[in-house]
């Protein structure tokens, strides 16, 4: 009988992170889950949940490869929840306000970086199926996900997207995806809204033993080695955000579920 209420919660997870039939067309949205009420408390040893997760996203805890068995559920009802996407649209809504604020020349070279994974495509429908934590990361079937082309955009992310061209900002994207899913990607990107960019850049075998930090770091010097002025940048990861070449400004959305140096 114990497990009927941690099946119960996987199915309903799954039913809400997952894409719903609409009129025989499939819909890529995050749907709303309200936490449960408590799930803060549990702890890891000496440190709640919460402020675990706090001190994951402020880059105090480094190095991490999992998330705490004991806070899983806490971090999932985090992610399919209301405070997930209100967090987002709190970072979102900045980026906004400081791109509008911004003396813009008209040449054409003002770019704003975008990550992919849980900054511009959301993998919540994978990690609803996969799980938030209990096991470490498989590559494999992470991939298999990727391939099938069907991740939801994350509606904050998309908002900014649109916004910034309108302000005649040039968008590019450099993702941790290997180059061999590069076909998959633009096809889920531009299904899903991101209909246009100036760069789509993911990582090739060069950067093999490389961090992601220095990756980024390499390619963001070849954006502006091009010309481009990088003024803004967003990811969900540090690495997205550290390094060099970082943009005039930086932008990190929340995201409790892995680490990436």
């Amino acid at each position: 009988m114990k497990m009927l209420p941690v099946l119960l919660f996987f199915l309903l997870v799954t039913l809400v992170a997952t894409t719903q039939a609409t009129n025989g067309a499939i819909s890529h949205q995050i749907h709303l889950l309200r936490p449960q009420t408590g799930s803060g408390g549990r702890h890891v040893p000496g440190i709640s949940c919460l402020s675990w997760r706090l001190g994951v996203e402020t880059h105090n805890i480094v190095g991490w490869t999992t998330v705490p068995a004991v806070c899983e559920g806490y971090v999932g009802h985090y992610m399919l929840g209301n405070q997930y996407r209100q967090d987002s649209r709190a970072v979102t809504n900045e980026a906004l306000l400081y791109a509008k604020s911004l003396n813009l020349t008209k040449d054409g070279k003002n770019m704003w970086v975008f990550d992919i994974d849980e900054t511009t495509l959301s993998n919540l429908p994978y990690y609803s199926h996969h799980g938030f934590g209990v096991e470490v990361y498989n590559s494999t079937s992470f991939d298999a996900w990727v391939l099938e082309g069907t991740a939801p955009a994350l509606p904050e992310s998309l908002k900014l997207y649109n916004k910034l061209l309108a302000l005649g900002i040039k968008v590019a994207f450099i993702t941790g995806r290997g180059i061999s899913q590069r076909s998959v990607t633009e096809i889920n990107l531009k299904y899903v809204g991101y209909h246009t960019w100036e760069k789509l850049v993911l990582k090739n075998s060069s950067y093999s033993g490389n961090t992601s930090a220095v990756y980024k770091s390499s390619e963001r010097k070849e954006l502006e080695k091009s010309g481009y002025r990088i003024i803004g940048n967003i990811g969900d990861q540090w690495s997205d955000l550290l390094g060099t070449n970082v943009g005039d400004r930086t932008f990190k959305l929340p995201d409790p579920m892995y680490y990436i140096s």
